[in-house]
This record gives C-alpha cells, sequence and structure tokens, in this order.
C-alpha cells in the first residue's frame, strides 16, 4: 500500500472541506432564490374610509376644513413555510348595510362590501389555512376581520398586546379590544422578527401611532423589496412633510420611527406602499393576481 505523509492528507481533507462548505453554500442560495420566488403578495380590499376631518392628520391645521378617502387594504402573504393574514381590514359587521356609516364624531364615515371568507375564495383559501395572522396596530380599520383567525398564531408586539389587552383598554375602548379577544394563541415579539427566518418576510418595529405599531417588510424576487407601511404614513403628503396625527400615541416615537423607517428603505431601495393611500392601493394587482 502506498503511503501518504501526516501533511499531504491533512492538506486533502481541507481542501475538501472548503469544497464541501462551497457546494453547501451554493445549494443554499439556490434553495434560497427558489422560496424567495414563491413568496406571494395578495392585496384585498378591506373598505373605505371618508375622512371627513382631515385636520386629525397633522399637528397643525394644515388639513382644516379639508377632507379625504383612504383605502382600507388587508393582505396575504404565501410563503413556502406558511400563510400569513397581513391587517384585516374594518369591521366586518358593516358588510351587507345599506348606507356608510358615520360615527358619533362626524369624523369618519366607513364601508366595507365583502367578508374576508367570500374574498379568500378568490384565491382558494380558508382562514384554516394560515399559520400567522399579524396586525400593523390594532385600531378599529385594522382588526375588523381578525376574530375569524383564532385558530392562527397572532405575531404581536408586546407593546402592542399590554396596550390592547389592559385594563383601561377594556374599559374605555371595549370594541377595539373586543376585535382581537378571541386570538388565543399568540407569539408576542420584541422589536424586528423576521417572521419566516429567511429575511422575506419581516415585521419591523415602528412604534409610535400605538405602542406596539409595526409595518411589513418583503424581500420579493421579481418585484424586489417592498415595505407596507401600516399607519406609520397614511397618504403621501403625509409621508413628505412627515406630519402626524393628533392622536398617536406618541409623537417623538413616531418621528423616530419615521426616520429608521426611512432609512431602512433607502438601504433596501424598498418600493413603500402606504396602506391608506387609495393611489398607491390602485396600483397594486389585486387577487387572484399577485405580486412575486
Amino acid at each position: 500500500m502506498k503511503k501518504f505523509s501526516l501533511p499531504i492528507i491533512l492538506f486533502v481533507l481541507i481542501c475538501s472541506c472548503k469544497e464541501i462548505k462551497k457546494e453547501n453554500k451554493d445549494i443554499a442560495e439556490v434553495v434560497g432564490d427558489t422560496q424567495k420566488s414563491e413568496v406571494k403578495l395578495y392585496t384585498f380590499d378591506g373598505g373605505t374610509v371618508i375622512v371627513n376631518q382631515l385636520e386629525l392628520f397633522s399637528q397643525d391645521t394644515t388639513y382644516r376644513g379639508q377632507s379625504k378617502e383612504f383605502a382600507d387594504a388587508f393582505y396575504v402573504i404565501r410563503h413556502p413555510k406558511g400563510d400569513l393574514m397581513w391587517d384585516a381590514g374594518l369591521p366586518e359587521s358593516l358588510v351587507g348595510l345599506p348606507e356608510p356609516y358615520t360615527d358619533e364624531s362626524g369624523a369618519f364615515t366607513v364601508s366595507r362590501k365583502d367578508s374576508v371568507l367570500n374574498q379568500l375564495k378568490q384565491i382558494g383559501m380558508t382562514p384554516e389555512d394560515f399559520e400567522y395572522i399579524s396586525l400593523s396596530h390594532t385600531h378599529f380599520d385594522h382588526s375588523g376581520h381578525a376574530n375569524v383567525f383564532k385558530n392562527a398564531t397572532w405575531l404581536v408586539q408586546e407593546t402592542e398586546y399590554d396596550f390592547v389587552t389592559s385594563e383601561e383598554t377594556q374599559q374605555s375602548n371595549v370594541a377595539v379590544y373586543n376585535a382581537i379577544k378571541e386570538l388565543e394563541n399568540i407569539e408576542k415579539v420584541q422589536g424586528d422578527f423576521d417572521v419566516f427566518g429567511d429575511g422575506t418576510v419581516v415585521l419591523k418595529y415602528t412604534p409610535g401611532h400605538t405602542p406596539g405599531h409595526q409595518a411589513l417588510y418583503l424581500d420579493l424576487v421579481n418585484h424586489g423589496a417592498l415595505l407596507l407601511s401600516g399607519d406609520l404614513y397614511h397618504f403621501s403628503d403625509n409621508r413628505e412633510f412627515r406630519r402626524i396625527p393628533i392622536f398617536n400615541h406618541d409623537v417623538a416615537e413616531t418621528r423616530k420611527s419615521m426616520s429608521a423607517f426611512e432609512a431602512f428603505a433607502e438601504e433596501k431601495k424598498a418600493t413603500v406602499y402606504l396602506q391608506h393611500s387609495t393611489e398607491d392601493f390602485e396600483k397594486m394587482p389585486k387577487a387572484p393576481n399577485y405580486l412575486n
């Protein structure tokens, strides 16, 4: 038998290990690309909000006497490892009403044409198919059909969960609490959270509008990087001038979140979609079509 010196054997082993690592890396990159190509974003109609008192959406008098129509979208993100419902539109109690509903203050007139069950049929899904639901925040226009997804895991910022389930909220705004009270499978997160562990679907912690407000980052293989704003901004003018609603939980925290959001969007070269912007809503393909 031919003998080899120990240094030669070690050299061969090291080279082999390097080659195996390179092959594993190449395989991982291929798998990653395959997963990204399979991530799909579906956009649905969660209702319409007519803001009769637009001055509520600035700390100054800029919008006094103005009104504006808001979209109220919700989204389905399909990933090889599971499905996520992002936001939940206006209350489904509005579906079937003969006329839009105006709240007692007169600030908002709201309507919703269709239920989540009917809309999911367009893509052959039911609420039982979802591993996760996550809300940008728990205001009434983002939690409308949340309880329908009681079998899914609710991914929620711990600060938002504490806020919406607090005794104060249950006493002062019981409807906000009731909209999520049937969600019992809860995973509390703190800060940014990578939902599927591959960087394609990430909750971005952007507190201020509410204590645990968050936006959603998607890395789609064809469309590229994309950010759904939640209510960090409501319409393009708000974003351009960083105007903050008078009802935000924390103005200073909102400003910090806006700066961090814009820096992240620039870093990722992400397209930003403002969820209440009717213009942005019209740009999105509607289910059964999707972005990927």
